[in-house]
């Protein structure tokens, strides 16, 4: 991907070409520009997969005006935090207290007065890149820099939703670090910090799919989520996970199951016809494979279907 391709990405939606045309010239050279004419259009650009960062949004227009159109994009999950901002001509009455209601985050008049709209544009630009630092910190494990349990949470029910529209299967591992209060209690807190952030690195890299997805869940345990993957697929991803953690070779001498630092698993997959399962039932399966796991000796895995 090139630097130009990597520019933020404007949607201009006017019903007046003319518009579009002067703020088009205006924003080409630093930024991706689409235009809309009609606000079904406009909303289904918003909603594309390559969505805007943000949108400059005329007030008059034909089926739908400004303000329904905005209410429309901060009613959907999906384009709820692209910043509205709307263009008005100084003549016509704007109703200010009601763009703000609607979900907008600023306004500009006609005629454009080119440093004013670019400085107000790249001021939303930056408050949006802000916000959105800002809330991938609120999703991330700070020691390990994966996803923490907030994020999987979220991840969880999301995926559930989605193998139950798609009667596909959802497979999920509980992973926890044999006998970790012990290396803690040999090696002391950093070393036992520094080997979490080993394991997740590593596991993270082994995780190779597109849609396969990892969080700390706390302390020494770890959840890796993985879409349309049936029981005996998941336990074939769990062995590699299991030998990945084995190549580290992170000593462990005074563990009772093995010389260095090991894992046990359990798996818990929901099959088709039961895509309805809770997000609660495939973490409390997963929960009773794990100690399974445990209780047979460690470092070994344990699979159940929900």
């Amino acid at each position: 991907m090139t630097d130009r391709d990597q520019r933020p990405k404007i949607l201009i939606v006017d019903d007046n070409k003319e518009n579009i045309d002067l703020l088009m010239e205006m924003f080409r050279d630093e930024y991706r520009v689409s235009a809309a004419t009609r606000p079904e259009r406009a909303l289904k650009l918003a909603r594309a997969e390559s969505p805007p960062d943000i949108i400059l949004l005329d007030i008059l227009m034909p089926e739908m005006d400004g303000y329904q159109v905005c209410a429309a994009l901060k009613g959907d999950e999906a384009t709820r935090n692209t910043p509205v901002v709307f263009v008005t001509a100084v003549s016509e009455v704007m109703d200010a207290a009601r763009g703000f209601a609607a979900g907008a985050v600023d306004y500009i008049t006609k005629p454009f007065h080119p440093p004013v709209v670019k400085a107000r544009v790249k001021l939303h630009l930056e408050l949006k890149r802000k916000y959105e630092l800002l809330e991938s910190y609120a999703f991330l494990d700070a020691l390990t820099e994966i996803a923490n349990r907030r994020r999987f949470d979220q991840v969880l029910d999301d995926e559930l939703n989605r193998a139950g529209r798609s009667q596909r299967p959802l497979s999920l591992i509980y992973l926890d670090v044999d006998h970790f209060k012990l290396f803690n209690d040999t090696y002391g807190h950093g070393a036992g910090d520094d080997c979490l952030r080993r394991l997740a690195k590593a596991l993270s890299e082994a995780l190779n799919r597109s849609g396969d997805f990892i969080a700390r869940y706390g302390g020494e345990e770890f959840m890796i989520l993985l879409p349309y993957t049936d029981a005996a697929q998941a336990r074939h991803i769990a062995e590699q996970l299991n030998r990945v953690v084995d190549a580290l070779a992170i000593e462990h001498p005074t563990a009772p199951s093995a010389p260095h630092v090991t894992v046990s698993m359990g798996i818990a997959t929901v099959a088709p016809e039961r895509a309805t399962a809770t997000s609660r039932a495939i973490v409390e399966a997963a929960d009773r494979s794990l100690y399974a796991a445990k209780r047979s000796g460690r470092h070994r895995i344990e699979t159940t279907e929900v």
